[in-house]
């Protein structure tokens, strides 16, 4: 089992600095604002030859008991009972404050190896606020810049001390494992959609436990949490993502970011769920994000999700469906699951709904088989002339899955309207059955076997 190592400290002492400076990427949001980061963010570190787990962590606040701040308190008190050991983080140009001295006493009770790091120590003034740290009774700080990288060889040499010797592998029993990892590997899904929608709510149902911070507030979640879950013997890997709202709406460089971080995780995952609320579903909103997705080449579900407030529910799903074919004509057949996150409702409907859609995702067509649809398709429907000349289609082929791409061989390739393209993607969607994944088809010039050859002379 991993060695992990949480990191605490007091708000805008630079732990998510610091956190992105051990796991060699940008993963946790950093501003000069205090109180960022909200959720608890774990990823796998290296130093040197250690290898260890790390968790980024909210500062830690005081707040009224079941206030946001409270909610974020008892996330770092958890992270902190997960640890093997803590990195306690102050800001030695601020120097000590009596939050360092409260919650210094609160790493104490934790009962666990303690790290103390004197963050943004470059300079005279870092010296001295280095100094007052003795005070907390934690040991010898270490002085050391995350955003410059100062001092981490003295901080590998104080972990070093802490965790187990490493256990070398035989280099074959990794490439074993990488191709047994690389067979069952987790399917990547993200949760999108408005502010609000309940897309920690529902990830929360999934894992069974509150391991996102959820409230009344819209936009609690800003960082995109990645979560493990295992369903029905399946392994997925889910994103909880903020809330996404219309362009004109963001202003603050925070909400920037959040939303910078969300089309990150759309960008990764494999397949991405759209969380809609039931009582404001299909808004212009929605339907950007949903053409986004598409444009990403990802597979889509459609979450109505809050399904518990419906009142009347007969009939209603295939109503959806219809106006969902109807506004999304891009993604037609995009499977649509009601949900209730709170209550549970439709959740499993949901889990398999995810792995169809991974599955026609990553499907391949028969060369011989596309050919015949083709074939088919032209003769039912032959493309139109374009200035007085005939298009000619010669045979199509897969190039690739995920998602289904196939090219096109033809004669005129600048001239092939796009509306006659909308005609052979939407036929081959409807026969192989590839609903709700984007279709893309591009075209390619036949060579002219004969353009070398030079005409005689009359």
């Amino acid at each position: 089992m991993s060695f992990t190592i949480a990191i605490i400290g007091r708000p805008n002492v630079g732990k998510s600095t610091l956190f992105n400076r051990l796991v060699g990427q940008k993963l946790a949001l950093v501003d000069d604002a205090p109180g960022v980061t909200r959720d608890r963010r774990e990823g796998e570190a290296r130093l040197g030859d250690l290898r260890f787990t790390v968790i980024d962590t909210a500062g830690l606040d005081e707040g009224a008991k079941g206030s946001l701040t409270a909610r974020m308190l008892e996330q770092t008190e958890t992270a902190i009972g997960l640890a093997d050991a803590l990195m306690f983080v102050i800001d030695a140009r601020a120097g000590l404050t009596p939050s360092d001295r409260a919650f210094a006493d609160y790493a104490r009770r934790a009962d666990k190896p303690v790290v103390l790091l004197a963050n943004k120590s470059e300079g005279k003034h870092g010296e001295i606020g280095a100094m007052e740290s003795y005070a907390l009774g934690l040991g010898d700080p270490l002085q050391i810049s995350a955003e410059h990288g100062e001092g981490m060889s003295d901080l590998y040499d104080a972990l070093r001390v802490l965790m187990p010797e490493p256990v070398e592998d035989d280099e074959e029993d990794d490439e074993e494992i990488a191709e047994e990892e690389l067979a069952t590997r987790p399917i990547r899904v993200a949760v999108v959609g408005r502010p609000n929608a309940g897309k920690s709510t529902l990830i929360n149902r999934l894992l069974g436990e509150e391991r996102l911070l959820t409230g009344a507030e819209a936009g609690t979640t800003r960082d995109s949490i990645a979560v493990e879950i295992s369903w029905n013997g399946r392994d997925f890997r889910v994103f909880d993502t903020a809330g996404l709202r219309r362009r004109s709406r963001i202003e603050e460089k925070l909400e920037k970011l959040s939303v910078a971080d969300a089309l990150r995780a759309v960008r990764f995952a494999e397949v991405v769920v759209l969380m809609m609320d039931t009582q404001n579903k299909f808004e212009e909103q929605d339907l950007r994000i949903a053409d986004l997705i598409e444009r990403e080449g990802r597979a889509l579900v459609i979450a109505v999700n809050k399904w518990d407030l419906m009142e009347t529910k007969s009939g209603t799903i295939s109503a959806l469906r219809a106006e969902a074919d109807h506004l999304l004509p891009q993604v037609r057949g995009t499977p649509l699951v009601a949900v209730s996150g709170l209550m549970g409702e439709g959740i499993d409907h949901l889990m398999r709904a995810i792995e169809d859609a991974y599955a026609v995702w990553n499907r391949r067509v028969p060369t011989a088989a596309l050919n015949r649809w083709f074939e088919q398709a032209v003769d039912a429907n032959p493309p139109p002339a374009v200035s007085g000349r005939r298009l000619k289609l010669n045979y199509i082929t897969q190039a690739k899955a995920r998602p289904p791409s196939f090219v096109l061989f033809c004669s005129r390739a600048d001239a092939v309207p796009q509306s006659y393209l909308r005609y052979l993607v939407n036929s081959l969607r409807e026969y192989f059955e590839l609903p709700g994944t984007p279709v893309r088809i591009s075209l390619r010039e036949k060579a002219n076997p004969f353009a070398h050859k030079r005409k005689r002379p009359s």
